[in-house]
């Protein structure tokens, strides 16, 4: 997808002054280094001493060390997923091919690379997961969990064949901080798991070529930093990776520099990316994971080495997991809101091992649990290895000691998320927040009033998800668009206005006006100004004794036309007569039921897989999507009017 003059103006007016200054220094900078590339100053003596604690790989889960065998030995065979494309070529990859559409990155400098260019590039997302080196952490975990060598070597080879082919600043994969910052976080562990093999010393710090990458890794993140609106997520990275890197490879002149320079960073950011609820202020669920991730991982690094952090970066890190802990539902499956791309922070487990459980896990382990925090069950890797690292929270001697919830927060006010919560594990999530972070709002969708629906962890009433980023406009815009949610749309247009596929240029404003979760029935009401001379509002009631959701939206204006959409989930089947359905789904072999009866006043139709245009799909992941069940009601609206859904669980 390559940019427009017209996307780059926009871009533009989203920036102010000191981001615009910053830029330009970035052009400056790229120029002079492409004339004087730099070299690694010489390094001597350098050491590896950022190990785990004596025993504890030999304390880990057998069940979790049984899921990670299983996906090593899969690697070892070549076999990988990423995105919904199944990958066989990983015995020996080529770093720039893109198996999606068959296209292969050029080997140019990195500056003259166009990543957003799908014609000229690929899929820029398929050629650099790979190179965040995820995979080799669960080799290098493999090994440690079993000391069979295979795994340390084939980690080994492929870092040398990836050190050998990005030589530094050259290619895709020095086009993008997170990138950088990701990388330099899996090199650390990699390095840290494969401390017991003898070869461990020659791979890493006894390796010009290694040491040579890690420098100029860490130099280019600390040249060209993600800048002011669209900082978001990718500054958390390129500041969670160099400060562990010049933690755990700590030999270089400038490494004390780094260090303190990327810890400010990381305080500071994680401190202006979260709510005081503790909520990602993205509002993208899968962020929040994967900010939360990279600060854990990043604490990790200041303990194993030492170095005090400020008492604001665990700070923020508890309030994240409390918020995690509470937005949850019964089956520990957050909201699905926002923009979703499967990124991690750092990976050491196999398929199958629940990544909001292992956080919570994580989280019990770090900071202690409350007695309202659901129980986690599963085991996995990476939570033992975290904690065997990060110093439990309160016991660093400089901690203050902070009122944590009480209780089970169902309201978060500066999120305008809410939660509602029925018997049977009915989990019902209200949108009332702002429309994304920062100018641009990168991750938003046009999703204001939305509502998310489930029974004991089924969507029922779902969010679609995100399915892509760049190379399909259609998809990536129907995805985020007001019709692609529970919730209503006039004349056809989103409620806030995109500049393009990570861009928004008005944003609608939310207000939450009732959010009274306690009592037999617990309401909800807000309203947006997203259409300018309409408003919406919409008012959602659980009442517990009838298991039911009712929703009524309120549209007050001129005379427009209407769709109101509602979204199953793909496990639930509607049987759609006139203005009512009947949905049934399956849970743990139980036939379950509900019946959703729709707005008389709308002209109700059953959409399901279709393509031109997209209606009626599901995102399970990024760069999946699968046919859903999508019921839109059309018509018109004029003065005050109200349209009521109600949505009765059987039993």
């Amino acid at each position: 997808m390559t940019m427009s003059a017209g996307w780059y103006l926009r871009r533009l007016s989203r920036m102010g002054p000191r981001e615009i200054g910053g830029r330009v220094g970035d052009t400056l900078r790229r120029r002079r280094w492409r004339s004087l590339p730099p070299d690694a100053p010489a390094v001597t003596g350098a050491r590896f001493t950022a190990v785990l604690p004596a025993g504890t790989v030999a304390a880990l889960a057998p069940d979790a060390v049984k899921r990670l065998v299983a996906e090593a030995d899969r690697l070892m065979d070549g076999h990988a997923e990423f995105f919904g494309v199944d990958r066989d070529d990983l015995a020996a990859p080529d770093w720039s091919f893109d198996p999606k559409t068959g296209r292969r990155a050029p080997l140019v400098h990195a500056f003259d690379v166009a990543y957003r260019d799908e014609d000229a590039v690929g899929d820029i997302k398929q050629i650099w997961e790979p190179s965040r080196h995820q995979y080799l952490t669960v080799l290098a975990a493999a090994y440690a969990a079993t000391g069979d060598e295979r795994y340390a070597e084939r980690a080994a080879a492929h870092l040398r064949s990836w050190w050998e082919v990005n030589a530094p600043l050259c290619g895709v994969h020095w086009t993008s901080g997170i990138e950088l910052g990701i990388r330099l976080l899996s090199w650390v562990w990699i390095r840290r798991l494969l401390d017991g093999w003898s070869g461990a010393a020659a791979l890493f710090e006894d390796n010009p070529v290694a040491r040579n990458q890690i420098w100029h890794h860490q130099r280019w993140l600390a040249a060209f930093p993600s800048r002011a609106s669209s900082a978001n997520n990718h500054v958390i990275a390129e500041a969670a990776g160099q400060f562990a890197a010049a933690c755990a490879f700590g030999w270089f002149p400038a490494s004390a520099r780094w260090r303190a320079d990327a810890l400010r960073s990381l305080d500071r950011n994680l401190r202006a990316n979260t709510f005081g609820s503790g909520l990602n202020r993205e509002l993208a669920t899968e962020y929040h994971g994967l900010v939360l991730e990279l600060g854990l991982a990043a604490l990790a690094e200041a303990d194993a080495a030492g170095v005090q952090v400020p008492a604001t970066v665990r700070l923020v890190l508890l309030r994240m997991t409390d918020a995690l802990a509470a937005v949850v539902d019964n089956r520990l499956r957050p909201p699905r809101q926002g923009d979703a791309d499967d990124g991690h922070g750092l990976i050491v487990d196999g398929a199958g091992t629940d990544r909001w459980g292992s956080l919570l896990a994580t989280g019990e382990a770090v900071f202690g649990r409350l007695d309202w925090w659901p129980e986690v069950t599963g085991t996995d890797v990476r939570t033992p290895l975290l904690a065997a690292l990060v110093r439990p929270y309160g016991k660093d001697g400089t901690t203050p000691a902070v009122s944590r919830p009480a209780g089970l927060p169902a309201h978060f006010p500066d999120a305008g998320m809410t939660i509602l919560r029925g018997p049977e594990e009915i989990w019902v999530r209200c949108d009332g927040g702002p429309h994304g972070f920062l100018s641009i709002a990168a991750h938003a969708h046009a999703d204001a009033l939305s509502v998310e629906v489930r029974h004991d962890g089924v969507d029922v009433l779902a969010d679609p998800g995100t399915y892509c980023y760049h190379g399909q406009p259609e998809w990536r815009s129907y995805f985020r668009s007001t019709l692609g949610h529970n919730t209503l749309e006039l004349d056809g247009a989103d409620q806030s206005v995109s500049g393009g596929p990570f861009l928004w240029t008005r944003h609608a404003g939310t207000r939450v006006l009732v959010a009274d979760t306690s009592g037999e029935t617990a309401r909800w009401c807000a309203e947006h100004d997203g259409y300018e001379d309409s408003v919406h509002r919409r008012r959602v009631e659980l009442t517990s004794a009838r298991r039911e959701v009712k929703v009524v939206d309120e549209v007050r204006g001129p005379r427009r036309a209407v769709r109101l959409a509602f979204h199953l989930g793909p496990e639930v089947t509607a049987d759609l007569e006139g203005n009512r359905a009947l949905l049934t789904w399956t849970r743990d072999g139980e036939d379950r039921s509900a019946v959703l009866d729709l707005p008389a006043e709308l002209t109700w139709r059953a959409h399901r897989g279709e393509s031109e245009p997209p209606l009626g799909w599901y995102s399970p992941g990024f760069g999946r999507k699968e046919p859903a069940t999508t019921l839109v009601g059309t018509g018109v609206t004029e003065g005050t009017r109200e349209f009521g859904t109600v949505l009765g669980f059987r039993g």
